[in-house]
């Protein structure tokens, strides 16, 4: 009971500061978008886009993507309280899911999203990993629903990582902060499992030659 307490309070109380304290920190960056034709290609489109991210870089592109009217999965987990409550504070709508708990209701979730002109922000790694492996939720959303995904990626001519799986990385305070779009990823209606892991299979690829380009670009490479 007590824990439970105490776990409530600081759900309230940590991403509140955290949200703030972000706002200040990447106010002193420089951020450059690359590849910003194919952002608003996937704005145009008669659907809401479908946004993907690798896990390390999350925080980040919260902060980035503020101010769209977008909606965000989030892990059903307890630490994903955390990550919920601070996207919260910076305009997202959240969702709650993952593989393991409360997966399929999530996935109805964001189709009614998608549906109503939301956009979404995925982790295309999820919550748990392996990183840099693309799971198949947002190819299944994608061609349930006929939206395009937009792939991102950032980098940073100085950051911080944390010992985790996914080596989360923050850029540091007055870095050079470049952002990049890929181009908008199209899935056609009613794939079948064999299918679903072809495509699945291509936008990893994507992802990871977007997040190669990404810190190539500070002559870094972060694996």
């Amino acid at each position: 009971m007590k824990n439970a307490f105490i776990h409530s309070i600081s759900v309230r109380v940590v991403p509140f500061l955290l949200a703030w304290l972000l706002r200040c920190w990447f106010a002193t960056c420089r951020a450059k978008e690359h590849g910003a034709l194919h952002k608003e290609a996937a704005e145009k489109q008669e659907k809401a886009a479908i946004a993907i991210f690798w896990h390390y870089s999350l925080v980040y592109v919260f902060y980035h993507m503020k101010s769209y009217s977008a909606a965000a999965l989030v892990s059903a987990s307890e630490d994903g309280d955390y990550i919920a409550r601070l996207a919260q504070h910076l305009n997202f709508t959240v969702i709650r899911g993952s593989r393991n708990r409360g997966g399929m209701r999530a996935l109805k979730e964001m189709m009614l999203c998608l549906r109503r002109g939301k956009h979404l922000a995925v982790v295309a790694d999820g919550s748990q990993g392996p990183a840099l492996v693309v799971q198949s939720g947002s190819i299944l959303l994608a061609s349930k629903t006929g939206s395009s995904i937009l792939p991102m990626a950032w980098s940073a001519s100085r950051y911080m990582t944390f010992n985790s799986w996914d080596r989360t990385a923050i850029p540091k305070p007055f870095s050079q902060i470049d952002y990049f779009y890929g181009e908008p990823f199209m899935v056609p209606p009613g794939l079948d499992s064999d299918t679903i892991e072809e495509y699945r299979l291509k936008l990893e690829e994507e992802m990871n030659r977007l997040y190669k380009t990404a810190w190539s670009h500070h002559n870094r490479d972060r694996h």
